[in-house]
C-alpha cells in the first residue's frame, strides 16, 4: 500500500511514538489485512477541533475519535483556559450521553482538566446536553463540556466546548481554543494523570435546579390540571432524555406519560434503531406503535443526548403524521406569541434556514425575531447580548432543537418535550388537537412548507466534492428556478447580497449570530427561497427549499400542501439534487 505523504507520516507517528500497544496493535492490524481506504480516512489529516468542538467516528488514528485525541483537544482546551484567566480559580462541568466510550472520554477529559489545576464538577451519570449548559451557569463554571455526538450514527462520538455563559464557545474564545489545540504537537504534552482533589460529583441538587426552570416557562398550569391526563407517548430512543423528561411532565402535572420500554434503557449501540435520530421516521416506529395501541394524543422522542426532539400527532383522517422541526418550532412559537403577556420588549431568534413563517408571525405581534448562522451558538450570542436590555421569549431551528427561556443557552428538549406536551393539552382543552392547531396557524399566517436534501459525502473525497459543490453555485446561478427567478443571492462566506436584478451590492451586516460562514441562499420572484450549506460537523451538504401559500380553510390542507410539495420537488429537481 502506498499513502500521501502526510497519511504515511501520521501512521508512522502512531506506530513509532508514545501510544499504547493495542492502538500500534490495531493500526499493524490495518496494514497486514490490506485497508487502505480505512487507513487513509483515519490518518489523512487530524480530527479538526472546530469552532464548538469536534465530532467524528471512533477508531485509532489521527482523525478519530479515541483517548489522545479527545486527550489533545482537552489539553488545548485547558491551556487556554489557563492563559485567558490567569491568577483565578477556574471551574469546569462535564457530562457525557449514552455512547460507546462516553463515560472513558469524559474520565481522560476529568483528568485532563484536573492535571491543569481545573477545577472539574462531573454528572456520575449521564444527563441531557441542555443541562450542561444550565449547570455551567448554575455553578459559575468558566467553562464546559460534552462528551455526545448527538444524534450521529452508533459509530460516532464528539466533543462540544462551552464557555461562561452556558453557550457553545463562539468569537473570540473558539479560534483560539482551536488555536491551542492545534499547537498540541505530540502526545507528551498532554497531562494524563489527574488530580481528584480538584474533582468534584454532582448530585440531584442539580436536578431538582434545573427541573424547576423547566416548570417556570410554563404558561397555563390551569390548563395542563384540566388535561392531566393527555396522552403522552414518550421515547429516549436509548439516550439521557430517560433521566429527566418523565420527571419534567410528572412535575407539570401530567399523569398519562408512557414510556417506550424498549428504547428506555441507554445504549451506545441503539439496538432498535438505524439511526438515533427523531428526524428519522424509522427512529419513531415503536412510539407510534405504541401510540396506536393506547390511542396517544401525543408522541415525543429524544436524541441520545437530549437536545433534540421529535414529536408526531394524528392528523385529520386519524392518522398519525411525524411533524418536522420547522412545524414544531412554529407551533411552539405560535403557542408563546399567543399565551404571553407581550410588554414591548421581548424578542424571539432563529436561524437563516428555519421557516420565514416564524418571521411573520413576531412581526404580527409586534415581535422583533433575529436570524442567525445554524447553530444554537448563535441564538446564545443574541441572548448574551441582548441580556438585560430585550426578554427572549423563545427560538429554535429546523433540525428539531428549541428552546424556551434563557435559562439554558443550547437547544433543550427536556424543556421543549414540556412545552410541547402543555401546548397539545392547549389545543385539546380547547377540543382541537395539535394538528387543528397547526391548521389554524397556517391559516392566520399562510402555509409555509421546507423540503430538506442532505447529501453525505465522506473522507477526503467527499470533502473536494462539497467544496466544489458550493464553488458551482456561487459562480453559476441559476436564471430560472421552477419558473421563478433568483432576485436576490445571500453570500454568507463573503457577506455581501447581490440584487440580480440591479447588480447592486450590499454588505451583509456583522452582528447579533451574524459572522462569515460558507452559505449561499437564492431568494426567487415568487418567495420561495433556497439555502446551501456544508454541515459543520457531519460529512454532509445541506439544501433547504422554502415555499409557502395562502391556505383558506383546514379543509384545503391536503391540496395545498400537496401543491407545496410538490412546487418543492421541481425546484429540487431544477437544481440537480434529485
Amino acid at each position: 500500500m502506498t499513502f500521501d505523504a502526510t497519511t504515511q507520516a501520521n501512521i508512522d507517528q502512531w506506530l513509532n511514538g508514545p501510544y499504547d500497544a493495542e492502538t500500534k496493535t490495531q493500526i499493524q492490524a490495518m496494514i497486514a489485512s490490506g485497508e487502505q481506504t480505512a487507513l487513509t480516512d483515519s490518518f489523512y489529516k487530524s480530527l479538526e477541533f472546530g469552532t464548538g468542538g469536534m465530532r467524528g467516528e471512533m477508531g485509532v488514528g489521527c482523525n478519530r475519535m479515541n483517548q489522545y485525541t479527545v486527550g489533545a483537544a482537552t489539553q488545548g482546551f485547558a491551556n487556554y483556559l489557563n492563559k485567558c484567566l490567569p491568577g483565578q480559580k477556574i471551574k469546569v462541568a462535564i457530562a457525557h450521553d449514552s455512547r460507546n466510550n462516553s463515560p472513558e472520554f469524559t474520565r481522560i477529559a476529568a483528568n485532563i482538566f484536573t492535571a491543569n489545576g481545573i477545577e472539574v464538577y462531573l454528572f456520575p451519570a449521564l444527563r441531557p446536553t441542555p443541562q450542561l449548559s444550565f449547570t455551567v451557569r448554575e455553578l459559575g463554571c468558566q467553562a464546559g463540556l460534552v462528551i455526545t455526538a448527538s444524534h450521529n450514527p452508533k459509530e460516532y462520538n464528539g466533543y462540544k466546548a462551552y464557555w461562561a455563559d452556558g453557550s457553545q464557545v463562539v468569537a473570540p474564545h473558539d479560534k483560539n481554543i482551536v488555536a491551542e489545540v492545534n499547537a498540541i504537537s505530540t502526545v507528551a504534552d498532554i497531562k494524563f494523570e489527574g488530580n481528584d482533589s480538584l474533582l468534584h460529583l454532582l448530585d440531584e441538587s442539580i436536578d431538582a435546579a434545573y427541573l424547576t426552570t423547566i416548570k417556570d416557562n410554563c404558561r397555563k398550569p390551569d390548563v395542563i390540571q384540566r388535561q392531566k391526563d393527555l396522552k403522552i407517548v414518550f421515547s429516549p430512543i436509548h439516550g439521557t432524555g430517560i433521566t429527566l423528561v418523565p420527571k419534567a411532565l410528572d412535575l407539570l402535572g401530567f399523569e398519562a406519560v408512557t414510556v417506550v420500554e424498549e428504547q428506555a434503557i441507554p445504549n451506545g449501540n441503539f439496538p432498535t434503531v438505524v439511526y438515533p435520530n427523531p428526524e428519522e421516521k424509522e427512529a419513531m416506529t415503536l412510539a407510534l406503535n405504541k401510540a396506536k395501541a393506547i390511542d396517544a394524543d401525543l408522541v415525543i422522542a429524544t436524541d441520545p443526548d437530549a437536545d433534540r426532539v421529535g414529536a408526531a400527532v394524528k392528523n385529520q383522517h386519524g392518522e398519525w403524521v411525524l411533524l418536522n422541526g420547522n412545524q414544531m418550532a412554529s407551533l411552539i412559537l405560535y403557542y408563546l406569541l399567543k399565551v404571553t403577556d407581550l410588554k414591548g420588549n421581548e424578542f424571539v431568534a432563529k436561524t437563516i434556514v428555519t421557516t420565514d413563517l416564524i418571521d411573520k408571525m413576531c412581526a404580527s405581534k409586534g415581535v422583533t425575531c433575529y436570524n442567525t448562522l445554524t447553530g444554537f451558538k448563535y441564538i446564545a450570542q443574541v441572548i448574551r447580548e441582548l441580556e438585560g436590555k430585550e426578554k427572549f421569549i423563545g427560538g429554535g431551528e429546523e433540525s428539531y432543537g428549541y428552546l424556551i427561556g434563557d435559562a439554558v443557552r443550547d437547544k433543550d428538549a427536556v424543556a421543549s418535550c414540556a412545552m410541547i406536551a402543555e401546548l397539545t393539552a392547549y389545543a385539546k382543552d380547547q377540543g382541537k388537537s395539535l394538528f387543528d392547531f397547526l391548521a389554524e396557524m397556517y391559516i392566520e399566517n399562510n402555509f409555509y412548507y421546507e423540503g430538506l436534501i442532505s447529501l453525505t459525502k465522506k473522507g477526503k473525497a467527499g470533502a473536494e466534492e462539497i467544496k466544489q459543490m458550493m464553488i458551482n453555485l456561487r459562480s453559476n446561478v441559476p436564471a430560472s428556478v421552477a419558473g421563478s427567478k433568483p432576485i436576490t443571492v445571500l453570500d454568507y462566506e463573503g457577506l455581501i447580497s447581490t440584487d440580480l436584478i440591479s447588480g447592486i451590492q450590499t454588505p451583509i451586516a456583522v452582528g447579533r449570530g451574524i459572522e462569515a460562514s460558507n452559505v449561499i441562499q437564492l431568494i426567487l420572484a415568487d418567495g420561495s427561497k433556497v439555502s446551501a450549506r456544508p454541515s459543520g460537523t457531519e460529512p454532509k451538504i445541506k439544501f433547504y427549499v422554502s415555499v409557502n401559500a395562502p391556505l383558506a380553510t383546514a379543509a384545503d390542507f391536503d391540496k395545498t400542501f400537496a401543491d407545496l410539495q410538490e412546487k418543492v420537488g421541481v425546484i429540487q429537481k431544477d437544481l440537480g439534487l434529485v
